[in-house]
């Protein structure tokens, strides 16, 4: 895939500030890409839905306008195609690299293993129409989803600095993110102690500090889930 100037680029992004969408637009802002944004919230309602129907036909979001017209849906795979478009941001192992199978495994297990969990907890009738039960099914999922993450830190070796070695990449801003969403990223830090301090480095990034601030901002008990 030939690189690109990221100046050259202007990207829409759909999403909501703290939703799927915020690793991407944290990837495009290392980038130096050009970058407009849509808020919708889908899980908010049917109106939100319907909103973003026009744009993704399965109405969910994040979804992404690239340069050349063409619409990306799931953020995994957008992430994954702005590392391999942009190589001089640094942000994926290149091909040839021997961490590319380790960056490829773990960058499909989140959305496979966890991210997927979220559509069920969104609207938990879409799979649970006895009201009586949804309490039970959102407990158990959040167990899920604390035992992936668990299973994930176990495997992934010995990150320093951050989750595939020296370079900060996409990996480490999705869980960056997705450690934040339920069940807390303070239950992250207890099930996942090895790669607390590579994300913890990236909360602190100076160069994600304004965008922090303006579309996921760490407010006052953000790390056990209040704001």
């Amino acid at each position: 895939m030939p690189a690109t100037s990221a100046s050259e680029d202007r990207y829409v992004l759909y999403g909501a500030p703290g939703s799927g969408a915020t690793p991407v637009h944290a990837a495009l802002t290392l980038i130096g890409a050009q970058v407009d944004t849509v808020d919708i919230a889908p899980w908010e309602g049917d109106a939100e839905r319907e909103r973003v129907s026009g744009v993704n036909p399965m109405r969910q979001v994040p979804a992404l306008r690239l340069p050349s017209g063409e619409l990306m849906t799931e953020s995994a795979a957008m992430l994954l195609w702005l590392g391999d478009r942009h190589p001089e941001a640094g942000l994926c192992p290149a091909p040839d690299s021997p961490l590319r199978a380790r960056y490829l495994r773990w960058m499909v297990y989140l959305p496979a293993a966890i991210y997927s969990i979220y559509w069920v907890r969104d609207d938990p009738s879409r799979l649970v129409p006895d009201a009586a039960s949804q309490p039970a099914m959102l407990e158990r999922s959040a167990e899920r989803i604390a035992h992936c993450w668990h299973l994930m830190d176990e495997q992934i070796g010995n990150p320093s600095p951050y989750l595939l070695g020296e370079r900060l990449s996409m990996l480490d801003l999705y869980v960056a993110v997705m450690s934040r969403w339920t069940p807390t990223r303070e239950r992250f830090y207890r099930e996942a102690p090895r790669m607390a301090e590579a994300v913890k480095r990236v909360d602190a990034d100076p160069r994600l500090a304004a965008f922090w601030a303006a579309r996921f901002p760490f407010v006052a008990g953000w790390e056990q889930g209040q704001s």
